[in-house]
């Protein structure tokens, strides 16, 4: 038996599970935390946080998910555990009872479900019978139905089939390489972290999702039309429960969690408050841990994980001048972030004009790759050409760099070091810092700063 865990108790519940049943398919922050070897093989079980945080949602094959709520419902006095009646991939010949303005209420015998009209292609009445299969389940202390669909899958933690589909989605590389394929009449839908598995734990998650195919496809096979006598259920591949914990079982969590890491008192209790709270807790925790152990610098890693930029946000590049000035220099996507706070940020450039100091024209294509950190004082543009030709490099002289989640601000110190195509390498702009000194719009010590910088820059390029 394997689980695979995600949301705010993973890091207490790996601890937890680890040993019996084996944690699979980790996290990222769970593969740091942990001093621990850990396989991307399919999960037998998967363990969710529910969207208001309350609890877990474990959904699996039908034995695991038992053994894992007897589990769970040991971590503390106030856990309460309770099987969903229409669980994930359940399929029935549904009643539709009700249309609303965007779905319609299907009676399914074990309860109702909400289907949207997105859903299916053909026009929902009262009284219409519909076949249908449970897409998202819904807690019993929601208010909400359980969501449905029309399209019949086979649900996998690697790998997903849908029925009637025929050409298989975007996977992972190995895939191509499997020896067996979907079982006919089914289309494969990979997902996203299964680029992390081995051919075996893709071969193992395929054959357990067409075991799962076939078996819907003998539950079918000889059902009646799904208008002739609704409501019926036809197949029950997975079993689904709900686990709730109350105050005593979070903080339970919150012990298991701190033979981990540094976990404050109440962490489970608070981060289910709000995602505000949660984003807090992590970003105390991170600060917390960092004194520690001795690190008393600005925390740019815990700040950056919690309020950004990450790989694949934009960013803008406010310019500004030491008259009062903000240029922005365009918004930037963000390539990387480092946890020594380097942000690397792209940006395709327009053609027209030339690019400062290098005296070579802006082309379009053109790519400028910029190279922030924090705290430092300055930073390069590379400037390359559609081709990947580099057309030179730019390094800016400024105020210490402080990256936010939605933009990069210094205050430019107007010399700068520019090194051309051809290796060149030369100290530019230094009458205008001299003339900013005299306005009184730099100090002289900021201006000595900025033409050391300067030269050290210049030397190392050189």
């Amino acid at each position: 038996m394997t689980v695979r865990i995600r949301g705010i108790y993973t890091t207490a519940l790996t601890e937890l599970f680890r040993g019996d049943p084996g944690v699979v398919q980790p996290s990222p922050p769970i593969v740091d935390r942990f001093d621990a070897e850990f396989t991307h093989e399919p999960a037998t079980v998967t363990v969710e946080t529910t969207a208001d945080r309350q609890g877990v949602r474990v959904t699996g094959e039908h034995d695991a998910v038992q053994a894992v709520c007897e589990e769970l419902g040991a971590v503390g006095r106030d856990a309460f555990v309770w099987p969903d009646p229409t669980p994930r991939g359940a399929v029935y010949d549904g009643a539709v009872t009700e249309t609303l303005g965007g779905g319609a209420i299907v009676d399914l015998g074990d309860g109702e479900g909400y289907l949207p009209y997105g859903a299916t292609d053909r026009r929902i009445e009262d009284g219409d019978g519909l076949r249908v299969q449970v897409d998202e389940p819904s807690p019993p202390w929601s208010d909400d139905r359980p969501t449905l669909d029309t399209t019949i899958r086979a649900h996998g933690s690697l790998v997903t089939l849908v029925r009637g589909e025929t050409i298989e989605h975007t996977g992972p590389e190995l895939a191509d390489i499997l020896p067996a394929d979907p079982v006919d009449g089914w289309g494969s839908s990979w997902h996203r972290h299964s680029d992390d598995a081995s051919l075996d734990a893709l071969g193992d998650a395929l054959e357990r999702a067409n075991d799962r195919a076939g078996a819907l496809d003998d539950a079918l096979a000889d059902a009646p039309a799904p208008g002739d006598d609704p409501p019926d259920r036809h197949a029950r591949p997975t079993s689904t429960a709900w686990v709730w914990f109350g105050r005593e079982s979070r903080f339970a969590l919150d012990e298991a969690r701190d033979a981990v890491t540094a976990t404050m008192p109440g962490h489970h209790r608070i981060k289910a408050g709000s995602r505000s709270a949660s984003a807090g807790v992590d970003l105390a925790e991170a600060v917390a841990d960092g004194f520690r152990t001795g690190e008393q610098d600005f925390p740019f890693a815990a700040v950056t994980s919690q309020f950004g930029p990450t790989a694949g946000d934009t960013v803008r590049l406010d310019h500004g001048k030491p008259d009062g000035r903000m240029y922005t220099l365009g918004d930037a996507a963000v390539e990387g972030v480092e946890p020594d706070g380097t942000v690397t940020v792209e940006r395709e450039m327009s053609p027209g004009g030339t690019y400062d100091a290098l005296g070579v024209d802006r082309r379009a294509g053109d790519v400028a790759t910029t190279k922030v950190k924090e705290g430092r004082w300055w930073y390069p543009t590379v400037y390359e050409g559609a081709d990947g030709t580099k057309r030179g490099t730019y390094v800016n002289v400024c105020t210490p760099v402080e990256v936010f989640p939605d933009a990069v601000r210094y205050v430019d110190l107007h010399v700068d070091v520019v090194k051309h195509a051809d290796g060149r390498v030369e100290r530019v702009d230094d009458d205008e810092l001299d003339a900013a000194v005299e306005a009184g719009h730099v100090s002289e010590g900021l201006a000595e700063k900025a033409r050391s910088v300067a030269k050290a820059v210049k030397h190392g390029l050189e």
